[in-house]
């Protein structure tokens, strides 16, 4: 890292204790550090105080607790993220993702081309942003927490278990055990097929072993979780 000693990477998707976590984290991170979270499914659904948990950079997607099309990735940067950066003495790999570059882009002050914006991409993220003023951010992190726990309860009736314990969870991304016996894609397909609902699969070592269930967004609400219930209480 050059002249910086550490960069601490924390992927706030692994808990709902991403306040605890990335605060506590961020009170001993030293001030020669970079300190970058991963916000990809978080941003939108659970706090997120990248000036008062001292962020330095923090990256997330549209498509997720934002509710807009995918293809585009908001980021921020702490001035001394901007300044390692702007400080890097050997070339970027990769274009598309040569900050430097892009900073000249950003900036006006040297104005340099790097990409074609995607306008309507930002129309769309803008009405998203918009959406979620008008409901209120409060509400909206409300929200996602008041159907997480809506749905735990539903499915702890149904004797499903979830895979984390209940201060690791993350309210947006549900992994739940599937049950002994139970034949994992034929669930998942009967769900798409006959009631017109996705969930996702485990992945790696969980492959076959859970059920990955997204409350995010413009999703998170009661009607689509009563509706899930419904139909895995009778699939199962």
């Amino acid at each position: 890292c050059n002249n910086y000693d550490v960069v601490a990477v924390v992927h706030a998707e692994t808990s709902t204790g991403v306040r605890n976590d990335i605060e506590s984290l961020s009170k001993v991170i030293k001030d020669d550090s970079i300190f970058i979270v991963d916000a990809v499914t978080s941003l939108g659904t659970i706090e997120l105080n990248i000036d008062e948990w001292r962020i330095d950079a923090v990256y997330s997607c549209s498509q997720k607790g934002l509710s807009c099309p995918p293809g585009a990735s908001p980021v921020c940067f702490s001035e001394r993220a901007i300044y390692k950066m702007k400080g890097r003495d050997s070339l970027i790999p990769n274009w598309y993702l040569d900050m430097k570059e892009i900073i000249k882009y950003w900036d006006g002050n040297h104005r340099t081309y790097h990409h074609t914006a995607p306008i309507n991409m930002m129309y769309a993220l803008y009405q998203s942003l918009l959406d979620i003023e008008n409901e209120g951010l409060d509400n909206v992190l409300n929200r996602h927490l008041n159907v997480h726990n809506k749905l735990v309860r539903g499915l702890e009736e149904l004797d499903l278990k979830m895979l984390v314990n209940e201060q690791s969870r993350l309210y947006s991304l549900n992994a739940v055990k599937i049950p002994d016996g139970v034949d994992d894609v034929h669930i998942r397909s009967k769900l798409l097929n006959d009631y017109d609902i996705e969930i996702g699969g485990g992945l790696g070592p969980f492959a076959g072993k859970l059920w990955r269930i997204g409350l995010m967004g413009y999703s998170a609400n009661e009607e689509n979780v009563n509706k899930l219930l419904k139909a895995l209480n009778h699939l199962l």
